[in-house]
């Protein structure tokens, strides 16, 4: 019986203090230290009175991949927090759509990631097809959104309310190949992924995403690491 309970003991011990080691790892984003930038540029910037960083397409034309990968940073399986705001530049054409997201499991050649993104100007949008293409989970460079909405139509975006340049919560939690989008501190997710491409023992890097046409601010990154 004193061995039965020893053992619990431990076992508990140990679940605790796991607990406890999986403490979320800050990233104020309040400067452009330790980002490594992509096609993009950055700057310290303020939105509706927080800090946080501004980022932006680097030049007219737009790359396929614009990222700022946060330095030193691998991650596998856990939980991605940040606060961020995307809006079409003013310069951006019609289809901008203020593309503004987070790609995880980046490879060093900064074309191979997974990412959810927000489209916010379909959040309100009259149209109820735009509004249900609000936010999108990727693969590059495979499985690009127009190939998943093409072979897979509705199953990698979906709707959730969104305002452009208004600092919007997110959350994304993954573990193995699977990987749910959260918004709004809502308690269920507005985007739910059984199938994240770069599969079950995928790592890599974390940036900073925007597509074509877009001015975004992101601030306060979490990220929380876990065995799966």
């Amino acid at each position: 019986m004193n061995t039965i309970l020893t053992v619990v003991t431990v076992a508990v011990v140990l679940s605790i203090a796991g607990r406890a080691s999986a403490q979320a790892r800050p990233y104020p984003l309040e400067s452009i230290d330790g980002l490594i930038l992509h096609n993009v540029v950055a700057e310290p910037a303020a939105l509706q009175g927080k800090k946080g960083v501004r980022i932006s397409q680097m030049g007219d034309a737009a790359p396929v991949d614009q990222l700022a990968a946060i330095k030193g940073l691998e991650f596998s399986n856990g939980v991605i927090e940040v606060e961020l705001a995307g809006a079409p530049a003013p310069n951006a054409p019609a289809g901008a759509r203020g593309f503004v997201g987070i790609a995880f499991r980046l490879q060093p050649d900064n074309k191979t990631y997974d990412a959810f993104y927000l489209r916010p100007t379909n959040g309100r949008a009259d149209d109820q097809e735009r509004r249900n293409h609000s936010v999108q989970y990727i693969s590059h460079p495979q499985w690009t959104w127009s190939r998943l909405r093409q072979e897979t139509p509705s199953k990698y975006e979906s709707y959730v309310d969104l305002v452009p340049g208004v600092w919007t919560k997110i959350k994304i939690d993954v573990s193995g190949n699977r990987a749910r989008l959260f918004v709004h501190d809502n308690e269920q997710p507005a985007l739910v992924v059984n199938d994240v491409k770069t599969g079950a023992e995928g790592k890599g890097a974390i940036a900073l995403w925007i597509d074509a046409g877009t001015v975004a601010h992101f601030r306060d990154l979490r990220v929380t690491a876990r065995e799966r």
